[in-house]
């Protein structure tokens, strides 16, 4: 079933201005909406067999200005991580009361726990790993960053050490074909990339 794409969506106003964006529900600048366009080009190489899409409209928009929208069925795990108490503040309103706050390791008041997400990212790979064929996958940073970490086995804490850019991508893998271990074979690019 592998491999697995991760898009994440185009640029919105709060992820230009490095807010905390998890249940708030904004569109794409038109910044956003020509990364989404480009991702046309830069996806035309492979054939995606399941494509899926978080239910919030900055995934949705640029599902569909990838040239997705008709074939993206939406998958409520996909959603950001929800920042709770932290949403729309940025990380330096956030360090101003909690200096030591770090969102993959104390999660968000008020929001959802790296356990929470854990157990989102985990069911969502349950269902991934029972489909054939190659899967695209639109979603958001703070989410797909764990998820990629709980693909090779590491816990959701540990995607902080990932960064994804807005319509960047990311492939999740196996090693050596199907026998192989998960592996990331890629991460955030931006323009062209491997396909093989």
């Amino acid at each position: 079933m592998t491999p697995i794409y991760l898009i994440r969506h185009g640029e919105t106003e709060w992820s230009r201005d490095h807010r905390h964006t998890g249940r708030t529900d904004l569109p794409l600048t038109e910044r956003g909406k020509d990364q989404a366009r480009a991702l046309v080009e830069r996806l035309r190489p492979l054939s995606f067999a399941h494509v899926l899409t978080s239910p919030q409209q900055r995934s949705l928009q640029t599902c569909a200005l990838a040239g997705f929208g008709t074939a993206a069925g939406v998958d409520v795990d996909l959603r950001e991580w929800d920042c709770g108490d932290y949403e729309g503040l940025t990380l330096e309103q956030i360090h101003a009361t909690r200096p030591s706050w770090i969102l993959y390791r104390d999660g968000c008041p008020g929001g959802e726990s790296p356990e929470q997400i854990t157990a989102r990212a985990d069911a969502l790979l349950a269902r991934l790993r029972g489909l054939d064929g190659t899967v695209a996958c639109f979603s958001h940073s703070h989410f797909l960053c764990a998820l990629a970490a709980r693909w090779i086995g590491l816990t959701a804490r540990e995607g902080a050490r990932l960064r994804l850019d807005t319509a960047g991508i990311g492939v999740l893998d196996l090693e050596h074909g199907n026998a192989g271990e998960p592996s990331i074979a890629g991460w955030n690019y931006q323009g062209s990339f491997p396909t093989t």
